[in-house]
């Protein structure tokens, strides 16, 4: 009795100690210039309601189509997405936080086609994914947020490719995400239908090395697109483009082992089939997913805590035009996504208790949104 009531004494101070989720967020928007943006534009967000209010954009930067936010928060990098005809590039900007003012710092030459740009947690690194030039980029960064010269690059063969001889030409490596410890990377190769695994070791001079195995393969015409992980760490999920399905692996250290594979889309379907992007909630609940083409879908899963396995719970009309990427905000009460072809930014509010998405009626016009990503204001 004496210690249940000395732990009831506590428990007020216990939970006024939890952290408050913060009342304003930073949304960092990446988007299309070739279609009449003017580059990265900054909005805060309030969790309380859901508004949104413009802060701040930048100008003269090509086509910042993804971007991420270094863990201080000090810094955003964008890729420049070029494609065949000339060299794409990667940008660093300072970032401050609490006015939203982001200004460039410097650009580096990357591999054609730039389409996925990542972050490790010393900020050292910085990856990007090569779409159209079928490689890998590593760029040092400096301390003061600028980036140097690639240190590495990784070029995929052009050879094994998959069969869609339309999409599958040559290597497309489309994502370059760390493991959860980062102790590696991985990166899809859509022209392939792989996923590579290497080894990271952030204070080599070339800081990846091909792990054992060294890359995992999907069915042929997958097109393997995004990665994500379980909160637990103990499960990995992969988004394909072409094949419109989410396949869930056991991951351990760097050896995923295929668990399921469940399809995106409804009974019936026939239409274009455009797998998009692919986040976990925070909570570590449920697994949300973007499909573009005819579908313009987010559908939603529930994952089972103790298998990783997913169960279907419901499929949302994205309110637009090719859902190309969403991000869910931290305390996971709300979802936006960027729908490219309509030009909007939607916001849904997300049930907690069964993962259901309604949408909130606020919208944002922007043209040629591509990329979501936040960070706190305060």
């Amino acid at each position: 009795m004496k210690k249940l009531l000395f732990l009831l004494c506590l428990l007020p101070g216990l939970l006024a100690a939890q952290p408050k989720p913060p009342k304003m967020l930073d949304l960092l928007i990446g988007t299309y210039t070739s279609n009449g943006s003017d580059g990265i534009y900054v909005y805060r967000f309030y969790t309380e309601s859901g508004r949104l209010a413009y802060l701040n954009r930048t100008t003269g930067v090509d086509n910042p189509s993804y971007l991420c936010i270094s863990p201080n928060r000090k810094f955003v990098y964008s890729v420049n997405e070029i494609g065949d005809d000339r060299k794409g590039g990667v940008s660093a900007f300072s970032f401050e936080p609490k006015m939203g003012k982001i200004e460039l710092i410097n650009k580096q030459v990357s591999g054609a086609g730039p389409c996925y740009i990542s972050v490790d947690k010393e900020q050292k690194n910085v990856f990007t994914a090569n779409y159209s030039g079928g490689n890998l980029y590593v760029f040092p960064v400096n301390k003061d947020g600028s980036l140097n010269p690639a240190s590495q690059i990784i070029q995929e063969p052009n050879q094994g490719l998959g069969p869609n001889k339309q999409r599958q030409d040559k290597p497309h490596v489309h994502t370059a995400v760390l493991s959860p410890d980062e102790k590696h990377l991985l990166f899809s190769n859509l022209g392939n239908d792989k996923v590579n695994i290497y080894r990271y070791k952030a204070s080599q001079p070339q800081p990846l090395t091909p792990s054992t195995p060294a890359a995992i393969g999907l069915p042929g015409g997958e097109g393997p697109r995004h990665i994500d992980f379980s909160a637990n760490k103990k499960y990995m999920y992969v988004i394909t483009e072409m094949g419109g399905n989410i396949f869930a692996y056991n991951y351990n250290n760097g050896q995923p082992k295929q668990l399921q594979s469940v399809s995106m889309l409804p009974d019936g379907f026939t239409g274009q089939i455009g797998g998009a992007d692919m986040h976990v909630s925070p909570d570590g609940r449920f697994l949300y997913a973007t499909n573009r083409g005819d579908a313009n879908e987010i559908i939603v899963y529930a994952i089972n805590q103790e298998t990783g396995l997913l169960t279907f719970v419901e499929r949302q009309s994205s309110m637009g035009n090719h859902p190309r990427n969403f991000v869910i905000d931290p305390s996971g009460k709300y979802l936006l996504v960027a729908n490219q072809k309509s030009n909007n930014i939607v916001v849904f509010k997300i049930n907690p208790n069964n993962g259901h998405l309604t949408s909130s009626g606020i919208q944002v016009q922007l043209d040629s949104p591509s990329c979501l990503k936040f960070t706190a204001a305060e």
